[in-house]
């Protein structure tokens, strides 16, 4: 199994607790407010405070360590949801096979009728450093359409589209035809149903969605297969991620 240490993170303190404890988030959150967590020497009781990888962290007297994080790749099969809870369909969580399952969240949710690349992380820094506008990570889509591509589609995507109930328009995305009404699209944003909405601002409706890509990341498992990252790939997507554990 690939494990990687955290390094230069900064998270709240009751994450850190269940990071580096068998303690449930409500456990350790009173663990904090009854004053038995000391961050350099100092009581904490505010379970919101972040920390450091530099800080002396105890509990009862007893130095906490965080666990090494965990990194995944799965593809997401249809029907399923991006969440780790059941409602209309059944949680994707289903398909892990993995000790704490729990601590895990999903980096860049898709559809329940959508299938693909989803990413899986206790790392919260680094789903963030990948999601966060500025970042503008690459995400390539294989999109089925009702109807053939028009032409002028291509570059109204690269312009930027207005989409119904906003003001900004989307950033510029790339449009590639690969069959009469199929295309592969890389956009840098995720706007609520982006994909979607994009098509339907151009008269079309998306009947099929994968997503194949994320930044340098190309999915390379069968549906609802799944593997842990490797190192140069979790280094690629954010570069300031993780260091190898030792054993």
């Amino acid at each position: 199994m690939a494990l990687f240490v955290i390094t230069g993170f900064a998270m709240r303190l009751d994450k850190f607790i269940c990071k580096s404890t068998e303690l449930s988030r409500d456990q350790a959150r009173a663990a904090i407010h009854a004053g038995e967590i000391r961050v350099n020497d100092e009581i904490i009781i505010e379970e919101a405070t972040q920390v450091h990888e530099n800080n002396h962290i105890t509990l009862g007297g007893q130095r906490l360590v965080a666990r090494p994080s965990r990194y995944l790749m799965m593809n997401k099969p249809p029907a399923t949801l991006s969440s780790n809870v059941d409602g209309v369909y059944p949680s994707l969580f289903h398909r892990l096979n993995i000790e704490r399952i729990d601590d895990l969240h999903i980096v860049g949710r898709l559809d329940a009728d959508t299938t693909g690349l989803v990413l899986l992380t206790d790392d919260g820094r680094w789903s963030f450093n990948i999601i966060r506008p500025q970042q503008q990570c690459k995400k390539v889509y294989r999109v089925g359409l009702r109807d053939p591509l028009a032409d002028e589609v291509a570059a109204r995507f690269a312009q930027g589209l207005r989409l119904q109930g906003e003001s900004a328009p989307t950033l510029p995305a790339g449009l590639e035809p690969v069959g009469p009404r199929e295309v592969l699209l890389t956009i840098t944003e995720g706007r609520f149903h982006q994909v979607k909405r994009m098509f339907a601002a151009v008269g079309n409706r998306v009947v099929s969605l994968h997503r194949e890509q994320i930044g340098s990341l190309k999915l390379d498992v069968e549906s609802g297969q799944w593997r842990h990252l490797t190192f140069d790939e979790i280094r690629r997507l954010d570069p300031g991620a993780a260091q190898p554990s030792e054993g």
